[in-house]
């Protein structure tokens, strides 16, 4: 029998995914930790992790996948990597982390992003990068070289989540065009390095790792990581994204006019176009998609809600600490939609890309004593996420995407009736489920690297639609409504 391996880096856990050659379908899954990983924040804004932490548990999760099924290491043909997007890793010589992880939820290098952008120039930022350097990874680094300049001094090479996972299975730093945009670290106009923005921040090209393809031999599994996973050393590193580029080829969002959409610990809408546009206050960001090519050029247009599944999990454990998610999805079904006018703002994951990276922090609003309970938070609060989103989706649709049908898999708070319901009611789309999700994505984008797959449409062959929502004009009636008094609000925020 013959497989391919797929692992999802995420903030909460890691995730890992056997997937059958022949089938096309995934015979094991298996995560680690069973509770979320920690984030460290030693001060308001701050959001760390230990890049190792990422590591042993992917062992952990390779243990689990071991107990599952039996199979031989030579028996995987390659390997692929999704990963949290927007962190910063940094590595000494000896390939060791010299400091934790700044994270994606991280909102400590804004000024130094919107100074970036002002001293640049935000016509120069946006024609060249698409985007502001905001409270991205080149920002990041550059806080690092303020604050922190013996650690700095020390750095052989920066890296993303993905790239360190990658750089421990191999031995050997890389990075792909794809995650050097998602750091403001690529020029899409000269189709190269960001050197400018690079020089603007005083840091040496050189600690940037060699750029391999997204899809294609990306390094080789070395005989210690192998020893460590139970796999065989050689075996090829063929793949790897950012969760939501990865996640939108999960999904078989490859072409202009599709979209995708997550619902983890943070929320995102991921369409896809084929000419550099951007939203002139970098709400949402565009970067490289998995399969651009300088011929056949495909961008992401990203809108993330950090504030999503993670409102979520803090309601559970604050609220209901003795329910299952699927138990607060029933208490919240009994709610009529609109939550009786109770309104939730789910922004209390750091600052906010889409509300032009301020950090309101979570707000519960008209909140009556009488009248509501927790049945009321538990609606309102998926209600408040999903108008978070469509907060930004208005801005995507003047970028000119047209938002009719988004893909989902039928994970995380899509599991929720009442989550999908309110999304597609709101955002006025259809929305369908599929039996995908990060690490077998991870898994299928390796078999197109290694040539196991010949083409996009037979690594899709196995997909399947679990579900389906259509609006209902009654309900989006109210939820028009809903919405537009949440809107209003939010600008009083």
């Amino acid at each position: 029998m013959k497989y391919l391996l797929g692992f999802d880096i995420g903030s909460s856990s890691v995730k890992t995914t056997l997937l059958e050659i022949s089938s096309g379908k995934a015979v094991a899954s298996a995560f680690s930790p069973s509770s979320e990983m920690p984030m460290q924040s030693s001060q308001p804004g701050f959001a760390e992790q230990d890049p190792d932490m990422w590591w042993n548990e992917l062992i952990n999760a390779m243990n689990k996948l071991h107990q599952q099924v039996s199979f031989n290491g030579d028996e995987v043909d390659g390997i692929g990597i999704a990963y949290q997007m927007h962190g910063l890793v940094c590595v000494d010589k000896n390939l060791k982390p010299l400091r934790p992880s700044i994270i994606w939820c991280d909102s400590r290098a804004v000024d130094i992003g919107d100074k970036a952008f002002e001293e640049l120039g935000e016509k120069y930022c946006l024609k060249n990068f698409l985007n502001s350097p905001g409270n991205f990874t080149a920002s990041k680094l550059r806080w690092v070289k303020k604050n922190e300049p013996q650690i700095y001094k020390s750095i052989y090479k920066v890296m993303l989540p993905g790239d360190y996972i990658a750089m421990k299975l191999t031995a050997e730093p890389a990075t792909t065009i794809s995650g050097l945009s998602e750091g403001i670290l690529w020029n899409f106009k000269k189709e190269q390095i960001a050197t400018d923005l690079l020089r603007y921040y005083g840091i040496d090209e050189e600690l940037l790792s060699p750029v391999v393809p997204t899809f294609g031999e990306q390094g080789r599994l070395s005989a210690s990581s192998a020893a460590e996973l139970k796999l065989k050393a050689g075996t090829p590193v063929s793949y790897r994204a950012g969760d939501q580029p990865n996640n939108a080829f999960s999904l078989n969002v490859l072409e202009p006019g599709e979209i995708a959409a997550t619902a983890g610990t943070s929320g995102v809408v991921y369409g896809i176009i084929d000419k550099p546009q951007y939203d002139p206050l970098s709400r949402v960001n565009t970067f490289v998609h998995v399969n651009h090519k300088k011929k056949n050029p495909r961008y992401g247009v990203l809108l993330c809600v950090n504030g999503t599944g993670i409102l979520n999990s803090w309601l559970r454990k604050n609220f209901f600490p003795d329910s299952s998610y699927e138990q607060i999805n029933n208490e919240a079904s009994k709610v009529s939609p609109g939550s009786d006018e109770l309104l939730i703002y789910p922004f209390g994951n750091g600052a906010e890309r889409v509300l032009e990276n301020k950090d309101l922090g979570a707000v519960m609003k008209v909140l009556q004593f009488n009248r509501h309970h927790r049945g009321h938070i538990a609606r309102a609060a998926q209600e408040g996420i999903v108008f978070a989103l469509h907060y930004g989706v208005e801005i995507m649709k003047k970028m000119g995407l047209e938002i009719k049908r988004v893909r989902a898999g039928h994970t995380n708070m899509f599991l929720s009736e009442v989550f999908s319901s309110v999304f597609v009611n709101t955002l006025g789309c259809d929305l369908e489920l599929y039996n995908t999700d990060g690490a077998t994505g991870a898994a299928r984008g390796a078999g197109i690297g290694v040539g196991v797959y010949t083409n996009f449409a037979e690594a899709y062959s196995s997909m399947e639609k679990i579900k389906s929502y259509s609006p209902s004009k009654e309900v989006q009636e109210i939820y028009s409504s809903a919405y537009n008094k949440w809107k209003k609000q939010l600008k009083k925020l």
